[in-house]
């Protein structure tokens, strides 16, 4: 029986020498679980910490879109008593999870684009100018790959299609890079169970899209029998709501293991995916590939 206990994963694709972000996150979490606070603060400031760490596609280091200028940003926070708070498309947020979270306060559970933006900022939610040095990188190495022609061949999402023609940006030049989303599963001691979500998105991205990672039920879930985080191929996730898919299982009985394995069987094998569950009974880290995460759990 877990007692209190977090766990953080750093996107699907990930790679494992970025679990030291993980395990960061996951400190500054556990210490807020140790003093009694609430699972949401916990999944809140462990998804903060990978935002601001600059490396994950996340926060500062979030993906930038086709044109190689434009960032937009998701965000999600939940958790089991039934608090739900979302950001679709917000800009130049430091921390979009604390924007998600803020959300909580409105009467609303999701606000997108200009609207998230601007109340975000009225809420003194930091914003930053540009994107990290590791968003720089992974854009520039995409780049290259659309200009050889191989996009097809390296993004199974774009397999078949012509980036050109779905162009939808004022700018006539294309960057971009390969990345995915970071999120957080975690129980308090009261066995409340939260989890939050954050991305720049999967990329290439026209301008607009939106993945799995804001959307209740695909990206996550968090409800009386364990709080589900997922990673990957954001239309995919979608199309098979594996959050909630997971979680059902689960709450009918399946073991959060099997449940997780269930669920990243649902999916071809090139097809990339990732799931992180906790519950009070169990927790998992489970990925097709490579995947940083991180976990610190009290058993009671």
């Amino acid at each position: 029986m877990i007692h209190y206990g977090i766990v953080v994963h750093g996107g699907a694709g990930s790679p494992v020498q970025l679990t030291d972000g993980c395990k960061k996150a996951c400190k500054r979490a556990i210490g807020i679980l140790e003093a009694g606070e609430s699972s949401l603060d916990a999944v809140a400031e462990a998804v903060r910490v990978l935002e601001d760490d600059g490396r994950f596609n996340a926060g500062t280091g979030s993906a930038l879109r086709l044109d190689g200028k434009t960032i937009e940003m998701d965000a999600a926070i939940m958790n089991s008593g039934g608090k739900i708070g979302v950001v679709i498309a917000i800009k130049k947020i430091k921390n979009p999870v604390l924007a998600a979270r803020a959300v909580l306060q409105t009467p609303h559970i999701a606000l997108a684009g200009d609207g998230a933006t601007v109340f975000a900022r009225r809420q003194g939610l930091r914003t930053f100018r540009k994107p990290s040095e590791s968003a720089v990188d992974r854009y520039k190495k995409v780049k290259q790959i659309i200009r050889e022609k191989r996009l097809g061949e390296e993004v199974l999402q774009w397999k078949g299609y012509d980036i050109e023609s779905f162009w939808n940006f004022m700018d006539k030049s294309y960057q971009d890079a390969f990345c995915d989303t970071v999120g957080a599963v975690a129980i308090d001691r009261r066995g409340i169970l939260s989890v939050a979500t954050s991305t720049g998105g999967f990329s290439p991205m026209m301008q607009g899209r939106v993945g799995d990672s804001p959307m209740i039920g695909c990206g996550f879930y968090a409800g009386p029998a364990c709080a589900i985080a997922s990673t990957g191929f954001g239309e995919e996730i979608i199309k098979r709501m594996l959050a909630k898919t997971v979680y059902d299982m689960v709450s009918q009985g399946e073991n959060i293991r099997r449940a997780c394995e269930r669920g990243i069987d649902m999916f071809p094998s090139e097809t990339k995916v990732g799931i992180i569950g906790i519950s009070k009974q169990g927790f998992i880290s489970l990925s097709n590939t490579e995947m940083a995460h991180y976990s610190l759990i009290k058993e009671a």
